[in-house]
């Protein structure tokens, strides 16, 4: 994580594409079912509350994908269970097309969202060691394929919840681009490698201190993406005057920031010391959520989030490339705690928030964000390998 050889290029092949195509699936139905929430809350007539249990229901099939996705790669290797993942994230995003009643779209959501878990963190382990010191660019360029993917799928959902198709309808994008991929490319993967597994009788090596700071660090990362997906909207409306729907935009704003930045990612990653960009990154999110926070007029606002955006595109992947650097002798440990850490902090995050918003005001509660910056900060700072 200290230095960066000249000599490291990102090499697009044919495995590459394919799970960077499994991530623009994934992103599918993570957006997706992110922008139908509050249709299907109006369809339900739920009260926000109980919606969020859709939220809830994801967070923890997050973390049961964590608690199971060694066991599913020790028997089955990540390519299929990559493809098992798959499968279960369409069967989780059927249900919500096909059934109306809550206790079918709460296990909808739990299952898709722990099942594409376990694709997601399969997948995104076997691109980082397939590229080795190239890893957190590939990881940030296949992100940034993802946020285009699901911001299309949004945008998609939208046009199609105005016809008499209804929203739903548009939910079936996701098992139609996995039904693609299955016919294009199941024979395509990276090369099988030996890193990840032991000898008969061999017990790994377990993991030092610097890998449990890391998982902390990603836990504050994704905590503080969740928090602007979900109340950066409210402020924004509450700060500028704007109506709910004018100021659900913003969030537009902080999306192509996001998506912008992971691009450029993959280009800084090849260029810089892990470390010394992602506390660039911090920074640069830090500057834009000042820049939101204190702004009263509607384009600040938006400049403001789109600024947070770019820094925050940076931070998943590169705490999950620390994640997987810490692991030690064993890749695939990483892959099974990036869910429960990320898996935790859907769960506490935004609901940590939302307690501070309900006692002291949105504007106040807000200050979370820099309060989970500083954390993610330090955490790179100690966790750092010396010289």
């Amino acid at each position: 994580m200290s230095a960066i050889s000249e000599s490291t290029r990102l090499t697009r092949d044919r495995p590459t594409w394919l799970i960077y195509l499994i991530l623009g699936t994934f992103a599918t139905f993570i957006y997706g079912l992110s922008a139908a929430l509050p249709l299907l809350r109006l369809q339900q007539r739920t009260s926000g509350t109980v919606a969020g249990l859709h939220g809830t229901a994801m967070a923890v099939g997050t973390i049961l994908a964590g608690l199971s996705l060694p066991l599913l790669t020790r028997r089955y290797g990540r390519r299929t269970t990559t493809w098992i993942g798959l499968a279960g994230m369409n069967a989780g995003v059927l249900l919500i097309v096909l059934f109306s009643a809550l206790p079918l779209t709460l296990l909808g959501y739990g299952v898709a969202g722990g099942f594409g878990s376990i694709a997601l963190y399969s997948a995104m382990a076997a691109l980082s060691e397939h590229h080795g010191p190239a890893g957190p660019a590939a990881l940030s360029e296949a992100n940034a394929v993802g946020v285009v993917a699901g911001v299309a799928a949004t945008f998609l959902l939208s046009a199609v919840a105005q016809t008499a198709l209804g929203w739903r309808a548009a939910l079936l994008l996701t098992p139609a681009l996995t039904a693609l991929l299955v016919v294009t490319m199941a024979r395509v993967w990276t090369p099988a490698t030996t890193s990840a597994t032991l000898l008969v009788g061999e017990r790994p090596t377990p993991p030092g201190w610097r890998f449990f700071v890391a998982g902390g660090v990603l836990c504050c990362c994704v905590a503080l993406e969740f928090s602007f997906n979900l109340w950066a909207a409210e402020l924004f409306a509450a700060r500028t005057g704007l109506s709910a729907a004018a100021a659900a935009t913003g969030l537009t704003a902080f999306l192509a920031g996001l998506a912008a930045g992971r691009f450029a990612g993959a280009y800084l990653a090849l260029r810089l010391p892990p470390a010394r960009l992602f506390l660039g990154a911090l920074a640069v999110t830090a500057v834009g959520w000042l820049l939101f926070w204190l702004s009263t007029w509607p384009v600040l606002s938006y400049a403001g989030l789109a600024l947070s955006g770019l820094g925050a595109s940076l931070h998943f992947p590169l705490a999950l490339a620390a994640l997987i650097t810490h692991a030690g002798d064993r890749p695939d440990r990483a892959g099974a705690a990036a869910p429960i850490w990320a898996g935790s902090a859907m769960a506490l995050g935004p609901l940590a928030l939302g307690a501070l918003a309900d006692g002291f005001g949105t504007w106040n509660a807000f200050l979370l964000v820099p309060v989970l910056i500083g954390l993610a900060a330090g955490g790179v700072l100690i966790a750092r390998p010396r010289a």
